[in-house]
Protein backbone atom coordinates (compact mmCIF):
# COMPACT_ATOMS: atom_id res chain seq x y z
CA UNK A 1 0.00 0.00 0.00
CA UNK A 2 2.55 2.65 0.78
CA UNK A 3 4.82 1.62 -2.36
CA UNK A 4 1.82 2.30 -4.50
CA UNK A 5 1.13 6.04 -2.54
CA UNK A 6 4.36 6.69 -3.12
CA UNK A 7 5.12 7.50 0.86
CA UNK A 8 8.47 8.85 1.65
CA UNK A 9 10.23 9.10 5.24
CA UNK A 10 13.27 10.63 5.74
CA UNK A 11 15.47 10.62 8.91
CA UNK A 12 17.90 13.34 7.69
CA UNK A 13 17.28 16.95 7.02
CA UNK A 14 16.90 17.84 3.32
CA UNK A 15 19.39 21.17 1.95
CA UNK A 16 17.04 24.26 0.53
CA UNK A 17 19.80 26.33 -0.73
CA UNK A 18 23.30 27.16 -0.04
CA UNK A 19 24.55 30.05 1.30
CA UNK A 20 28.56 29.61 0.20
CA UNK A 21 29.56 25.96 1.14
CA UNK A 22 26.97 26.23 4.15
CA UNK A 23 23.60 24.34 3.11
CA UNK A 24 20.57 25.46 4.44
CA UNK A 25 17.49 23.01 5.88
CA UNK A 26 14.19 22.81 5.79
CA UNK A 27 14.79 22.32 9.85
CA UNK A 28 16.85 25.45 9.78
CA UNK A 29 14.01 27.35 8.03
CA UNK A 30 11.29 25.78 10.76
CA UNK A 31 13.46 26.84 13.11
CA UNK A 32 13.71 30.29 12.31
CA UNK A 33 9.92 30.31 12.12
CA UNK A 34 9.67 29.37 15.62
CA UNK A 35 12.47 31.86 16.80
CA UNK A 36 10.18 34.59 15.58
CA UNK A 37 6.97 33.25 16.66
CA UNK A 38 8.95 32.53 20.14
CA UNK A 39 10.14 36.43 19.96
CA UNK A 40 7.17 37.91 18.68
CA UNK A 41 5.01 36.14 21.56
CA UNK A 42 7.27 37.35 24.34
CA UNK A 43 7.75 40.56 22.59
CA UNK A 44 4.12 41.29 22.16
CA UNK A 45 3.37 40.12 25.76
CA UNK A 46 6.21 42.08 27.56
CA UNK A 47 4.68 45.59 25.54
CA UNK A 48 1.33 44.40 27.30
CA UNK A 49 2.58 44.02 30.59
CA UNK A 50 4.56 47.54 30.00
CA UNK A 51 1.35 49.25 29.65
CA UNK A 52 -1.07 48.26 31.93
CA UNK A 53 -3.10 45.81 29.12
CA UNK A 54 -4.01 42.21 29.99
CA UNK A 55 -5.81 40.33 27.76
CA UNK A 56 -6.51 36.12 28.57
CA UNK A 57 -3.37 34.73 26.50
CA UNK A 58 -1.19 37.32 28.44
CA UNK A 59 -2.29 36.11 31.35
CA UNK A 60 -2.03 32.34 30.37
CA UNK A 61 1.56 33.22 29.31
CA UNK A 62 2.46 35.25 32.56
CA UNK A 63 0.99 32.09 34.43
CA UNK A 64 3.38 29.80 32.73
CA UNK A 65 5.97 31.89 33.24
CA UNK A 66 5.51 32.24 36.94
CA UNK A 67 4.42 29.14 37.16
CA UNK A 68 7.99 27.31 36.20
CA UNK A 69 9.57 30.11 37.79
CA UNK A 70 8.65 28.88 41.54
CA UNK A 71 9.17 25.34 40.13
CA UNK A 72 12.69 26.63 39.57
CA UNK A 73 13.39 28.21 43.09
CA UNK A 74 11.53 25.29 44.98
CA UNK A 75 14.41 22.74 42.92
CA UNK A 76 17.50 24.78 43.42
CA UNK A 77 18.29 25.76 47.12
CA UNK A 78 20.37 28.14 46.11
CA UNK A 79 18.28 31.11 44.53
CA UNK A 80 21.08 33.24 43.08
CA UNK A 81 21.92 29.76 40.99
CA UNK A 82 18.18 29.66 40.26
CA UNK A 83 17.74 32.96 38.73
CA UNK A 84 20.53 32.26 36.76
CA UNK A 85 19.84 29.32 35.44
CA UNK A 86 16.53 30.23 34.87
CA UNK A 87 16.18 32.23 31.35
CA UNK A 88 17.95 29.33 30.08
CA UNK A 89 16.26 26.67 31.29
CA UNK A 90 12.98 28.86 30.80
CA UNK A 91 14.02 29.55 26.89
CA UNK A 92 14.48 25.70 26.38
CA UNK A 93 10.86 25.14 27.73
CA UNK A 94 9.31 28.00 25.40
CA UNK A 95 11.58 27.27 21.75
CA UNK A 96 11.10 23.53 22.34
CA UNK A 97 7.24 23.82 22.90
CA UNK A 98 6.86 26.18 19.74
CA UNK A 99 8.95 24.02 17.66
CA UNK A 100 7.61 20.88 18.58
CA UNK A 101 4.11 22.18 18.47
CA UNK A 102 5.66 23.57 14.47
CA UNK A 103 6.09 19.50 13.66
CA UNK A 104 1.71 19.53 14.15
CA UNK A 105 1.09 22.33 12.03
CA UNK A 106 -1.51 20.95 8.89
CA UNK A 107 0.20 20.21 5.84
CA UNK A 108 3.70 21.18 7.24
CA UNK A 109 5.11 18.13 5.04
CA UNK A 110 3.15 19.24 1.99
CA UNK A 111 5.23 22.29 0.91
CA UNK A 112 7.70 20.91 -1.14
CA UNK A 113 10.50 21.76 -3.24
CA UNK A 114 12.62 19.92 -5.62
CA UNK A 115 10.66 16.81 -4.10
CA UNK A 116 11.79 17.83 -0.55
CA UNK A 117 9.29 19.45 1.79
CA UNK A 118 10.31 23.10 2.67
CA UNK A 119 9.35 23.03 6.51
CA UNK A 120 10.29 20.48 9.00
CA UNK A 121 10.20 20.99 12.94
CA UNK A 122 13.79 21.55 13.97
CA UNK A 123 12.69 19.38 17.25
CA UNK A 124 12.88 16.34 14.59
CA UNK A 125 16.53 16.95 13.64
CA UNK A 126 19.31 15.37 15.59
CA UNK A 127 22.12 18.20 15.43
CA UNK A 128 19.02 20.81 17.07
CA UNK A 129 18.57 18.02 20.19
CA UNK A 130 22.03 17.44 20.72
CA UNK A 131 22.98 21.18 20.66
CA UNK A 132 20.64 21.86 22.98
CA UNK A 133 21.77 18.93 25.23
CA UNK A 134 25.08 19.84 25.03
CA UNK A 135 23.99 23.86 25.96
CA UNK A 136 22.49 22.31 28.72
CA UNK A 137 25.51 20.00 29.62
CA UNK A 138 28.04 23.31 29.36
CA UNK A 139 25.69 25.30 31.60
CA UNK A 140 25.52 22.71 34.38
CA UNK A 141 29.19 22.03 34.48
CA UNK A 142 29.44 25.66 34.44
CA UNK A 143 27.17 26.37 37.54
CA UNK A 144 29.13 23.65 38.92
CA UNK A 145 32.39 25.23 38.76
CA UNK A 146 31.09 28.25 40.23
CA UNK A 147 29.67 26.43 43.13
CA UNK A 148 32.36 23.51 43.76
CA UNK A 149 35.46 25.31 42.06
CA UNK A 150 37.29 23.62 39.10
CA UNK A 151 39.27 21.42 40.83
CA UNK A 152 36.79 20.65 43.38
CA UNK A 153 34.10 19.82 40.90
CA UNK A 154 37.17 17.27 38.78
CA UNK A 155 36.72 15.74 42.26
CA UNK A 156 33.28 14.63 41.80
CA UNK A 157 33.98 12.37 38.61
CA UNK A 158 38.01 11.34 39.92
CA UNK A 159 38.99 10.14 43.23
CA UNK A 160 41.80 8.40 44.35
CA UNK A 161 41.54 4.93 43.91
CA UNK A 162 44.32 3.73 46.58
CA UNK A 163 42.10 6.22 49.60
CA UNK A 164 38.98 5.85 48.30
CA UNK A 165 38.14 2.82 46.07
CA UNK A 166 34.67 2.66 46.21
CA UNK A 167 34.27 7.15 45.72
CA UNK A 168 36.41 6.13 42.34
CA UNK A 169 33.75 3.74 40.98
CA UNK A 170 31.49 5.98 41.93
CA UNK A 171 33.02 8.75 40.30
CA UNK A 172 33.46 6.81 36.86
CA UNK A 173 29.67 6.26 37.29
CA UNK A 174 28.71 9.30 37.63
CA UNK A 175 31.23 10.82 34.75
CA UNK A 176 29.49 8.04 32.28
CA UNK A 177 25.90 9.32 33.66
CA UNK A 178 26.62 12.89 33.03
CA UNK A 179 27.35 11.89 29.62
CA UNK A 180 24.33 9.23 28.79
CA UNK A 181 21.78 11.34 30.39
CA UNK A 182 22.09 14.55 27.90
CA UNK A 183 22.27 11.81 24.97
CA UNK A 184 19.44 10.10 26.27
CA UNK A 185 17.72 13.52 26.64
CA UNK A 186 18.24 14.58 22.97
CA UNK A 187 17.50 11.52 21.62
CA UNK A 188 13.95 10.94 23.29
CA UNK A 189 13.21 14.48 21.99
CA UNK A 190 14.15 13.86 18.71
CA UNK A 191 12.49 10.44 18.61
CA UNK A 192 9.33 11.48 19.78
CA UNK A 193 9.03 14.67 17.34
CA UNK A 194 9.86 12.13 14.37
CA UNK A 195 7.59 9.55 15.33
CA UNK A 196 4.86 12.56 15.80
CA UNK A 197 5.04 13.21 12.43
CA UNK A 198 5.19 10.04 10.94
CA UNK A 199 2.34 9.12 12.76
CA UNK A 200 0.59 12.56 11.84
CA UNK A 201 1.58 11.51 7.83
CA UNK A 202 0.31 7.58 8.06
CA UNK A 203 -2.79 8.34 9.37
CA UNK A 204 -3.20 11.12 7.22
CA UNK A 205 -2.87 8.72 4.07
CA UNK A 206 -4.71 5.72 5.74
CA UNK A 207 -7.72 7.57 6.51
CA UNK A 208 -8.01 9.05 3.10
CA UNK A 209 -11.58 11.61 2.80
CA UNK A 210 -11.98 10.59 6.65
CA UNK A 211 -8.82 12.22 8.00
CA UNK A 212 -10.71 15.19 8.47
CA UNK A 213 -12.51 13.42 11.54
CA UNK A 214 -9.12 11.33 12.55
CA UNK A 215 -6.33 13.42 12.11
CA UNK A 216 -7.66 16.21 14.92
CA UNK A 217 -7.70 13.32 17.68
CA UNK A 218 -3.85 12.57 16.47
CA UNK A 219 -3.19 16.61 16.13
CA UNK A 220 -4.35 17.20 20.26
CA UNK A 221 -2.33 14.13 21.26
CA UNK A 222 0.81 15.38 19.68
CA UNK A 223 0.40 18.55 20.98
CA UNK A 224 -0.21 17.57 24.52
CA UNK A 225 3.11 15.15 23.74
CA UNK A 226 4.74 17.79 22.73
CA UNK A 227 4.38 19.85 26.07
CA UNK A 228 5.36 16.80 27.88
CA UNK A 229 8.52 16.80 26.14
CA UNK A 230 9.59 20.37 26.44
CA UNK A 231 8.70 20.23 30.21
CA UNK A 232 11.14 17.18 30.59
CA UNK A 233 13.47 19.18 29.48
CA UNK A 234 13.06 22.05 31.11
CA UNK A 235 12.75 20.35 34.84
CA UNK A 236 15.87 17.92 33.63
CA UNK A 237 17.59 20.67 33.08
CA UNK A 238 17.04 22.66 36.37
CA UNK A 239 17.19 18.83 38.04
CA UNK A 240 20.76 18.30 36.93
CA UNK A 241 22.21 21.95 37.41
CA UNK A 242 20.74 21.56 41.15
CA UNK A 243 22.03 17.94 41.43
CA UNK A 244 25.58 19.20 40.36
CA UNK A 245 26.05 22.35 42.59
CA UNK A 246 25.02 21.10 45.90
CA UNK A 247 27.35 20.66 48.17
CA UNK A 248 28.34 17.02 49.33
CA UNK A 249 29.77 17.43 53.14
CA UNK A 250 30.95 14.18 54.73
CA UNK A 251 29.08 11.37 55.08
CA UNK A 252 26.74 11.22 59.17
CA UNK A 253 28.58 8.30 59.83
CA UNK A 254 32.09 10.33 59.34
CA UNK A 255 30.71 13.54 61.17
CA UNK A 256 29.88 10.96 63.91
CA UNK A 257 33.36 9.64 64.02
CA UNK A 258 34.51 12.80 64.23
CA UNK A 259 32.30 13.82 66.95
CA UNK A 260 33.05 11.03 69.37
CA UNK A 261 36.79 11.20 68.69
CA UNK A 262 36.82 14.76 69.93
CA UNK A 263 34.88 14.06 72.78
CA UNK A 264 37.42 11.05 73.61
CA UNK A 265 40.09 14.11 73.27
CA UNK A 266 38.36 16.34 75.66
CA UNK A 267 38.05 13.61 78.38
Amino acid sequence: MFAAIDLHIDIKTAPMFHIGEFAVTNAMLTGTVSLIVFIAIFGYVAKMLKTGKYNRFVGLVQWAFEGMLSQIDSVIPNKKIARSIAPLALTIFFYVLISYWMSVLPGLDSIKYDGNPVLRSIAADMNFTFALAFISLIATQFYAIRAHGGIGNLKRYFRNPFKDFIGAFEGILELIGEISRYSALSLRLFGNCFAGEVLLLIMSVLTGYFAVMTLPVFMAFELFIGFIQAYVFFVLTIIFTSLATESHGPHPEHSAVKSSKKMVAAE
